[in-house]
C-alpha cells in the first residue's frame, strides 16, 4: 500500500498529529513515531498520560485521522480510517520512538529549534507509551498550494 520512500518518510523526522472524536468533541495528540506494516496498517505511538482523551475516543469509535508534516518544507499528508484500535507495544517499539525523536531533532535543528527544547517535547518513558493502529481508508496530499486536498492514489 505504501512504497518504501513514503513508508520511510512517515517513520522519520516528520511532525505527527493524531485526531479522533467521540460524539461532537474532538481529541488530539502528538505522535512520537510511526510503524508502517507491509499490509499498509499504520501504528502510531503516543504518551498515554497526554493522550487519554484520544485513546478513549479511539476505543469508543475506531475513528482516526493523522497529519504528517515535514518541518522544513511543509509537505504534508493526511490519512483517515475507521478501524483504529489501541494496541500493546511490540518488542523494539521504544527504540523506534527514540529513533523518531533523534530524526525529528535533526529535521528541526536547521530551522533554529534548540535541541534541548525538542528533546523535552518528545521525552517519554517506555511505560507511558501507547500504540494506536489503523488501516488508512483514504489519504490526501495536504501540502499548501496547488494540489492541497488531492487524494493520494496509493491509498484512496
Amino acid at each position: 500500500m505504501f512504497d518504501e520512500a513514503l513508508a520511510a518518510l512517515l517513520s522519520g523526522g516528520v511532525s505527527i498529529a493524531l485526531a479522533s472524536a467521540s460524539g461532537s468533541r474532538p481529541s488530539l495528540a502528538r505522535g512520537l513515531g510511526c510503524r508502517v506494516a507491509r499490509d499498509g496498517r499504520l501504528t502510531l505511538f503516543v504518551l498515554a498520560s497526554q493522550a487519554a482523551a484520544l485513546l478513549a475516543d479511539v476505543r469508543a469509535s475506531g475513528v482516526l485521522a493523522l497529519a504528517f508534516t515535514q518541518p522544513g518544507t511543509h509537505h504534508a499528508w493526511q490519512f483517515k480510517g475507521s478501524d483504529a484500535t489501541v494496541d500493546g507495544l511490540r518488542r523494539g517499539d521504544a527504540g523506534r520512538v527514540a529513533a523518531y525523536g533523534r530524526a525529528f531533532v535533526e529535521a528541526v535543528r536547521p530551522l533554529g529549534y534548540r535541541e534541548e527544547a525538542v528533546r523535552t517535547l518528545l521525552a517519554f518513558t517506555p511505560g507511558d507509551l501507547a500504540a494506536v493502529s489503523f488501516t488508512p481508508a483514504c489519504a490526501f496530499l495536504q501540502t499548501p498550494g496547488v494540489g492541497a486536498g488531492d487524494p493520494l492514489p496509493e491509498v484512496s
